[in-house]
């Protein structure tokens, strides 16, 4: 190439560059300006509600601008979905999601308010949290493998309980009954420290729960861990075993994700930055120190990838929807 073609060249890749820059608007080159709102349809003091107001504060130190949560617990999270789908898509409202919002619902309700497909996109990854079997500490199942065998030579004999008809935990339960062909009696509930205390004095065989939701019942010895449904043992937690180390049901996995959401539109550099400070604050010593006692595990990805992350658990949750027939309607 002539040198005088290359300057053309690179002037014309200049020229270009500026003029993409300039096709966003001010608000989105310099995000943030003022302070950013996160929706969540969880309650004060949840363990999602925990882990944004934690990594708000790292966002608020690095960004100079606040993070505000706002939480709107209720109506299946539609209530929290629906303040942030009517707000503009400039990343100063964004809502707080996890895999049963995005990839459960559409499977279970014949409406919903909104399509967390065309309605939202994902912005930022916060944690994964794998379930464990849970049993009460002097119950006579001592392995997952026993519970299922004893579950096969006696339909419905075996109960497990959950937080209610068409949760992550009902499906999941669901989907161990179809790779085992055991057949189990479920029992909903409404208050999830109900359900453990139900397994803890053995009203119900088992559960599953996440290290958040059972660990003080099993610091107490109250429950044990019969299996953990992940691809390999936790950290902290490595005597007990997977559920495929216990059953042989292959690569069998059960987990719950929370990501941050927006409105569908908002400018790829406002995504990328907010994708950046969340990844950047979930490194920090002190939110890995949180994340490991509660069995949180920290989540790399870009919204691409939260994308096809959500709609393989999709798939997924839809074939175990439909064989198991779950309807909450």
């Amino acid at each position: 190439m002539k040198p005088y073609t290359r300057r053309l060249a690179c002037l014309g890749a200049t020229a270009l560059g500026l003029a993409l820059l300039a096709a966003e608007p001010l608000w989105a080159q310099t995000f943030p300006l003022k302070p950013v709102r996160v929706v969540l349809p969880f309650s004060a003091g949840s363990g999602p509600d925990a882990v944004m107001r934690h990594i708000g504060e790292k966002l608020n130190r690095n960004w100079g601008q606040s993070i505000t949560v706002d939480n709107k617990p209720g109506a299946n999270g539609w209530l929290a979905a629906g303040e942030v789908k009517r707000s503009a898509p400039d990343g100063y409202n964004l809502l707080l999601v996890d895999v049963a919002t995005v990839s459960l619902q559409p499977h279970l309700y014949k409406q919903m308010p909104f399509d967390p497909v065309k309605d939202f996109e994902p912005v930022a990854p916060l944690y994964t949290a794998n379930f464990f079997v849970v049993v009460g500490s002097n119950s006579p199942y001592k392995s997952f493998g026993d519970l299922v065998a004893a579950a096969k030579s006696a339909p419905d004999h075996v109960t497990y309980g959950t937080w209610g008809i068409g949760s992550v935990a009902h499906v999941g339960s669901a989907m161990v009954e179809n790779a085992t062909g055991a057949q189990m009696r479920h029992i909903p509930f409404k208050d999830i420290p109900q359900l453990y205390t139900a397994v803890a004095t053995g009203d119900i065989d088992w559960a599953f729960g996440s290290a958040a939701t059972v660990g003080a019942l099993y610091r107490a010895k109250k429950v044990r861990l019969l299996a953990y449904a992940g691809p390999k043992r936790l950290s902290g937690f490595t005597d007990v075993p997977t559920v495929s180390e216990t059953t042989g049901m292959g690569n069998f996995e059960l987990k719950s994700w929370v990501a941050l959401y927006g409105p569908r539109g908002m400018p790829k550099n406002v995504v990328e930055k907010i994708n950046a400070g969340v990844i950047s604050a979930q490194g920090e010593p002190d939110v890995k120190e949180r994340f490991a006692t509660v069995g949180f595990e920290s989540w790399a990805a870009t919204p691409a990838e939260i994308a096809r992350n959500a709609q393989s658990d999709s798939e997924r949750f839809a074939e175990t929807v439909k064989r198991s027939k779950i309807s909450v309607e």
